[in-house]
């Protein structure tokens, strides 16, 4: 009975490990579609059942530190501690009807993230213009 019970907490709590790894909670690396470097850290965090990400940090030096382009409240203000991402639900291992700001272009696009063939350290990031073109990114797991 002991042991019954030793493999079930075991398979409890090994059945936890793998459902946190599969969670897109953490932060992520960008890097750069034109220069392959990398560019920012993006913390996606979940808030009242949906998900969010904002910029922690830039990696690379330069005057970009502020939203000149961006729409509405986001207009100029500092890039770090910006919310880029927003609204992204849960369906099963996919978060999706989200959005997703661009801050070189100031475009906002609609957005899903999901991973790909059990990579829980690379997720893959789509913002999706509305007449059906997207772009796909690969983002690294910092934590």
């Amino acid at each position: 009975m002991r042991i019954l019970l030793i493999a079930c907490l075991f398979f409890v709590g090994f059945s936890l490990s793998a459902q946190a790894q599969n969670s897109p909670v953490g932060v992520w690396k960008t890097i750069d579609d034109k220069s392959g470097e990398a560019k920012s850290h993006i913390e996606i965090y979940e808030d009242d059942g949906k998900y969010y990400g904002k910029i922690l940090k830039l990696l690379r030096k330069g005057p970009e530190t502020i939203c000149e382009k961006c729409p509405g409240a986001k207009k100029d203000k500092k890039l770090v501690g910006m919310v880029i991402i927003e609204d992204l639900e849960t369906k099963d291992d996919y978060w999706k009807n989200g959005s997703i700001l661009d801050p070189e272009t100031g475009k906002e696009y609609g957005c899903s993230i999901w991973f790909e063939d059990g990579q829980s350290d690379e997720l893959q990031v789509r913002g999706k213009h509305w007449t059906g073109l997207y772009r796909t990114q690969t983002w690294y797991r910092v934590d």
